[in-house]
């Protein structure tokens, strides 16, 4: 990738954690929550497939790439990157806390699926659109 992409950090992806998180709670429920509990890893991922964030990163203007290349996520890579939020946050939230320390922002889940979190202003368009 090139020299200007601005990689983005702990308290900002944070942030838009948050975002997600309040979202989800509004528009399903806790209700549907209990009864749906796997529509919240299925709208994540197609988030992450259609616009490479989820509302929380598109109100913050971040978008998630593929660490090599900046280009969109493939597929694989959005599943991936999902279920290694497990592995993230089992020893006491350490691989989410990395995202603090590490020189290109990365957390556990991101190393794992191989991708960064970026502004998207940073990122040269593609042909798709982001």
């Amino acid at each position: 990738m090139n020299d200007s992409v601005v990689y983005v950090g702990f308290w900002s992806r944070v942030g838009a954690t948050l975002i997600d998180s309040f979202l989800l709670i509004l528009v399903t429920g806790i209700i549907l929550y209990v009864t749906y509990g796997a529509f919240h890893a299925i709208a994540v991922i197609a988030f992450w497939c259609r616009y490479s964030a989820t509302p929380g990163k598109m109100a913050i203007s971040v978008v998630v790439v593929d660490a090599r290349t900046g280009a969109r996520m493939s597929v694989l890579q959005c599943i991936l990157r999902y279920l290694a939020y497990i592995p993230a946050v089992l020893p006491l939230g350490l691989g989410i806390i990395w995202v603090g320390i590490d020189k290109r922002k990365q957390g556990w889940h991101d190393k794992l699926a191989n991708t960064v979190v970026v502004r998207k202003e940073t990122i040269a368009a593609t042909s798709d659109d982001r």
